[in-house]
């Protein structure tokens, strides 16, 4: 496996060095994953609003061909210029084309999780172009110089000392400064002067409309708006997998986005986008970056229905545990996992293995994907094309070996208990990784085989 990056494993253990900082952020999220549950159940058609997405989606999937093109067409006839992209190095070299040929090198940006996948922010700051990430949680991490850590709460992983020590450094508020209400006024007059004088703005698309040729970008703080009405050329930046056929979709998608993402009725801004007003220019840039291969994998074709609630993230007890940033992917979590290794196997090889395969994930994915099997099969897919540490290669074959053999499983067992009895330091030791986060248990004075065998008569 490449070591380019630190492997997830490893960077769990670094982030689980402070354990009162860990145990809140696990609470955090389990926080914000009550509130889904609570928002969840009051509505009694919650479950019927999830098959009739996970409906859409399918059908958009099987599609994508004619639902693009249309698209495209109805775009087109908006006044909307549309471009393809096949990857991110084709993505970001149109956007800096568009920015280059108006001679602008400043752009505000609102979140989008594709400019994130496609390291678009770097990219065009190496070729002289200032982009400044208008929704707090991004510009935040911006100024650490650091990716998001959640897809939706982006600096989650921060607490209120933290941002407060940030701000006063390149905002200059007052030091030791933890006002919820004072920090975000100042990140507030911060960026008022960036909306103010950016010509260019770029967007994510959380849903586009075949029918229509619009699309639609939900936020919280408005800052996607006030970016798009303010500029001379609006860029839209999307996956190809946003699409949906019809208007009236919405309605399904947009009342299970907000409740599984932070648990609100709706997001605060839906805003909707179908053409430019008179003067500016509007620019929708679709990309593929993978999304063709992973539609052609029939056993993780479904990860495509994903609208990034992060519902998984925050219920997932690994993600909770080990944070955004062990993911060392642009998109954490355990739809990470899934999406990941599909655009390269070698580097991401790590992360199907980063699940305890509970199914709270599926469980909760209002879209119904079945996140913990595709995380299982893509282990096994992992496994067959050998990109597996040579020392978990081992004892799959060990165990495999044993398993295959009943007396020498029971024979093993038996081995095993008595060692732990005899000799418990040769597993409670900085070897055996269990131990590092645990207690081992007392082992057990028989097997369950044994038990039955002298009970089943009874």
């Amino acid at each position: 496996m490449s070591k380019t990056v630190m492997e997830h494993a490893d960077a769990s253990e670094v982030f689980n060095r402070d354990e009162p900082y860990v145990n809140w952020h696990d609470e955090t999220l389990w926080f914000v994953r009550q509130k889904r549950d609570k928002s969840s159940k009051q509505l009694p058609e919650w479950e019927q609003l999830r098959d009739a997405a996970s409906g859409i989606k399918h059908y958009v999937l099987s599609h994508l061909d004619e639902l693009l093109i249309s698209f495209e067409q109805k775009a087109k006839e908006n006044g909307v210029q549309v471009h393809w992209a096949a990857n991110a190095a084709e993505h970001n070299e149109i956007v800096l084309g568009l920015l280059k040929k108006h001679k602008i090198d400043k752009m505000v940006k609102s979140k989008s999780m594709l400019t994130e996948e496609c390291h678009m922010n770097e990219f065009l700051q190496k070729n002289g172009i200032e982009v400044i990430d208008t929704d707090l949680g991004e510009r935040i991490v911006q100024l650490r110089n650091e990716p998001p850590s959640h897809i939706v709460l982006p600096a989650i992983h921060l607490k209120k000392k933290d941002i407060g020590d940030l701000f006063h450094e390149h905002l200059g508020t007052d030091a030791g400064a933890t006002d919820p209400q004072y920090l975000t006024e100042a990140a507030r007059q911060h960026l008022r002067d960036k909306f103010l004088t950016r010509r260019a703005a770029l967007t994510g698309v959380n849903f586009a409309v075949a029918e229509t040729g619009g699309f639609v970008v939900s936020t919280n703080e408005g800052n996607a708006d006030m970016g798009a009405h303010l500029a001379d050329i609006h860029i839209a930046c999307m996956g190809f997998e946003k699409i949906i056929p019809k208007q009236e979709h919405l309605g399904v998608f947009l009342r299970l986005l907000a409740r599984s993402a932070t648990g609100q009725p709706i997001t605060t801004y839906s805003s909707h986008f179908k053409k430019p007003r008179e003067g500016q220019e509007m620019h929708i840039v679709i990309v593929d970056n993978g999304r063709s291969t992973q539609l052609g994998r029939k056993d993780f074709r479904n990860s495509l229905k994903c609208i990034r609630c992060g519902a998984c993230m925050n219920t997932c007890p690994v993600y909770r545990r080990s944070g955004g940033h062990s993911y060392h992917n642009a998109v954490a979590g355990p739809i990470g996992s899934i999406l990941a290794p599909n655009l390269d196997m070698t580097k991401n090889a790590d992360l199907p293995f980063a699940s305890t395969l509970c199914g709270s994930c599926s469980n909760v994915c209002p879209v119904k994907i079945d996140i913990h099997d595709q995380l299982y099969k893509w282990r096994q897919v992992l496994a067959k094309e050998g990109h597996v540490p040579k020392s978990k290669e081992i004892g799959i074959r060990a165990m495999s070996t044993m398993l295959a053999a009943p007396r020498f499983y029971q024979w093993s067992g038996r081995m095993g208990r008595t060692v732990m009895r005899a000799m418990p330091f040769m597993v409670n030791n900085a070897l055996n990784p269990w131990y590092k986060q645990r207690d081992m248990p007392e082992p057990p004075k028989e097997s369950f085989r044994d038990w039955y065998v002298r009970n089943r008569k009874n």
